[in-house]
């Protein structure tokens, strides 16, 4: 049986409010997360990713009336990240109403974290976030791609690949992979980094970063092996309606579960 792929919408967000960058700076407003993940499961998005991306670099925890006024509007699986630094942090997230929690800098300060979070809540519930810039001036950039963390703002000092095996290896259910590089140009995911990533684990990998068009989720779902393809800019403002975006994938040779 051929699994289909995941069409996902992320929400990231600072102060309450969802925001899109470009390459994690030049930030804009895009709008209400509760209102905007009822908008996108109502269009027929598979599942819906809800970002804190100041909560690291200020030092508190997750916006918890933020996830619980959003897992309230929400009949698709849900999954929130940033500021979540121990398994009390993760059960509060779980509490609130998410299904899975995303790990990104505490994963790299204390690895444990996660297999803590998979004994106590299952791997299902558990996916590693791994931002990456290529390693422009390797021989090759992609073995040699760097891990940051704090929203992106520092190196973690990690190559991606090795990284991401461990991840697995801890018990982590997912890979949320971000092209740094990609993120928010709307010039398409890099494929050649995803696909690396996917050959690299047996766990399900996440492609994020870049999304613009229906050829660019075909192509990273497809070439790019990922098994699911997250998008912000291009659902928030508008752009892509998800329907016709799955419609157009699925004619691609894409198996997607199309909306009712």
């Amino acid at each position: 049986m051929t699994l289909t792929k995941r069409i996902i919408a992320c929400l990231d967000v600072a102060a309450g409010r969802v925001v899109k960058g470009v390459q994690f700076v030049d930030i804009v407003d895009a709008g209400d997360p509760a209102e905007l993940a009822h908008r996108h499961a109502m269009a027929g998005t598979d599942e819906i990713v809800l970002l804190d991306i100041t909560a690291t670099h200020e030092g508190r925890g997750t916006l918890i009336d933020t996830v619980k006024r959003t897992a309230k509007q929400l009949f698709i699986p849900f999954t929130v990240g940033g500021g979540i630094r121990t398994i009390e942090d993760a059960a509060a997230i779980f509490d609130a109403g998410a299904d899975k929690v995303s790990i990104n800098s505490a994963a790299i300060a204390r690895p444990e974290l996660i297999d803590e979070i998979g004994r106590r809540f299952g791997a299902q519930a558990v996916i590693v976030a791994i931002d990456v810039r290529r390693a422009k001036s390797s021989h090759d950039p992609i073995a040699d791609a760097e891990v940051f963390v704090s929203g992106g703002r520092k190196p973690a000092g990690r190559k991606a690949l090795e990284w991401a095996k461990e991840a697995e290896s801890r018990g982590a259910g997912e890979i949320l992979l971000t092209s740094m590089d990609a993120d928010g140009t709307k010039a398409g995911f890099d494929c050649e980094l995803t696909a690396r990533v996917s050959e690299a684990v047996q766990i399900p990998v996440i492609a994020s970063g870049g999304a613009g068009t229906a050829r660019h989720f075909a192509e990273v779902l497809l070439q790019g092996k990922a098994d699911a393809a997250l998008a912000a800019s291009i659902f928030h403002f508008g752009i892509a309606n998800v329907r016709a975006l799955k419609e157009e994938i699925a004619k691609q040779g894409v198996p997607v579960r199309l909306p009712c």
